[in-house]
């Protein structure tokens, strides 16, 4: 298929480009960086905030698959108003996307989210399905990021004339993000709260991408999929097995005071949330089974040839 790709350069998007085009498709990488070049791929450069100018730059396109991946976290987010352009890209920008597939003529659309839709908050030991409830307000700082996530799955769910689809992945570890991790640690810029933290869901990017790539074929019209690994682990764990696996020090444990007046985001991430997730509907569905079961897989096989 032609796969018109939103983010084509960003994290999930490098991996996400060379699985669609080991599985055959022909990818039109759209990204708003000028020059940008991505290996194997037709590159269109907008900005989907831009509404006329992004229809102009698909306008004559045939696309059969629209992916929507575009963030705006080429760092780690501190502060929750790290976060507001990137909201506005999964909600105005979704909207845009929409209307370029319809230029275009794709049937279908796959939009990410994340897992924290599902609440800031500990959710206990049991696993989150995707028949509990997302996207609801709790009335502090992170009910945008929430209703971002919410809103961007709602409006693909309801486009007419498309097949809406929305991935709800884990927090992100391997390649480019544990690469950010380790540069962070070595640079002592990566605490953890003491204790350890919050539990979340994650998966290795390599992972997520072969995740979309079986939601193309697979994945049924209206429906989330959570799309994570099988061993939820605390950030204390995941960023110390950064550290031993990289040779890097250790991340600094910080009480949770602390970080809260520093980082108040992550703060809200690492410390007041705990997710344990299913990915049982994915697995059943989609055809598609974690090449890492886990983060000490994903981390032996990625750091294995550094010395």
């Amino acid at each position: 298929m032609r796969i018109l790709l939103a983010g084509a350069t960003g994290a999930i998007g490098q991996p996400l480009v060379s699985a669609l085009q080991q599985s055959g498709h022909q990818v039109v990488a759209l990204t708003r960086r000028v020059g940008a070049v991505v290996p194997g791929a037709h590159v269109v450069q907008a900005d989907v905030l831009h509404r006329d100018r992004l229809l102009r730059a698909v306008d004559g396109l045939s696309i059969d698959v629209v992916i929507h991946e575009l963030t705006a976290l080429g760092k780690l987010p501190v502060k929750h108003a790290d976060l507001e352009l990137t909201n506005r890209l999964r909600t105005t920008g979704t909207a845009h996307l929409l209307e370029a597939a319809r230029t275009t003529g794709a049937g279908r659309f796959i939009t990410q989210s994340m897992v924290p839709g599902y609440g800031y908050t500990d959710h206990g030991p049991r696993p989150l399905t995707e028949n509990d409830a997302f996207g609801r307000s709790r009335g502090d700082k992170t009910d945008p990021a929430v209703a971002a996530l919410y809103d961007t799955e709602q409006r693909v769910f309801q486009a007419t004339g498309i097949d809406g689809i929305a991935l709800r992945y884990g927090a992100f570890y391997g390649l480019s993000a544990s690469q950010g991790f380790v540069t962070a640690l070595r640079a002592g810029k990566l605490p953890v709260p003491r204790g350890g933290g919050g539990t979340m869901a994650w998966i290795h990017l390599a992972d997520a991408a072969a995740a979309t790539v079986a939601a193309i074929a697979n994945a049924t019209a209206g429906q989330a999929y959570n799309i994570v690994d099988d061993c939820p682990a605390t950030w204390g764990e995941m960023f110390r097995a950064h550290a031993q696996a990289a040779g890097t020090p250790p991340p600094r444990a910080l009480p949770g005071w602390l970080i809260r007046l520093t980082a108040p985001y992550f703060a809200s991430l690492m410390i007041d949330t705990s997710l344990r997730i299913s990915n049982a509907k994915a697995k059943a569905e989609l055809g598609w089974n974690p090449y890492h079961p886990g983060y000490h897989d994903g981390l032996a096989h990625d750091f294995a040839a550094v010395p």
